[in-house]
């Protein structure tokens, strides 16, 4: 599995032992993963595995032993658009793991999103620039979005607000090579 990082923006709001999710993981968005790789998830590239309703986790710096929500679980809803896919997730700070997390984010600590994913067979398209390489992903198995501290895309980051604000919001693991 290949580990993805794209442009958005992660809401956390807390009430009591349990914080709220909400996150935009947008489409298009083009970065620099290596110098003269770059990289872009095209629209609905991560709609197979959405649509047939399959398990996809939420979380923490991409390791499945420390899990903060899942579709199985009834604790993550995904909805996948042509702009973006957004994720809802509820986070019970009942595990060590879920309250290193949220102390971490409170701090400033993690700010970016990061999907884990496989491409699959004819789901990307590579084309050759005179500053380097393009790859574009347009079909992936999404097996799971991670918080993590250090996002490939710049503009991605992590937003904490009150609970008691407006439910406005939006939705990573750096790579320094070169996905094959």
């Amino acid at each position: 599995m290949l580990w993805g990082a794209s442009l958005g923006a992660l809401e956390l709001r807390t009430e009591g032992g349990s914080a709220r999710l909400r996150a935009t993981f947008p489409y298009g968005a083009e970065t620099e993963l290596a110098p003269g790789r770059r990289e872009v998830v095209a629209s609905r590239a991560f709609a197979d595995r959405i649509e047939r309703g399959e398990d996809v986790h939420f979380l923490s710096g991409h390791n499945f032993e420390k899990p903060l929500a899942s579709r199985a679980a009834g604790s993550l809803t995904i909805r996948d658009t042509d702009h973006a896919v957004e994720i809802e997730a509820t986070i019970d700070g009942g595990t060590t793991w879920a309250r290193d997390f949220m102390a971490a984010h409170d701090a400033g600590l993690i700010r970016g999103l990061s999907p884990g994913f496989r491409v699959l067979p004819q789901g990307e398209r590579v084309e050759r620039r005179a500053d380097g390489m393009v790859r574009t992903i347009t079909q992936a198995a999404l097996y799971e979005f991670s918080a993590v501290t250090k996002p490939a895309y710049p503009a991605a980051q992590i937003e904490a607000r009150s609970w008691i604000e407006a439910p406005d919001a939006q939705l990573q693991l750096a790579l320094t090579r070169w996905r094959a």
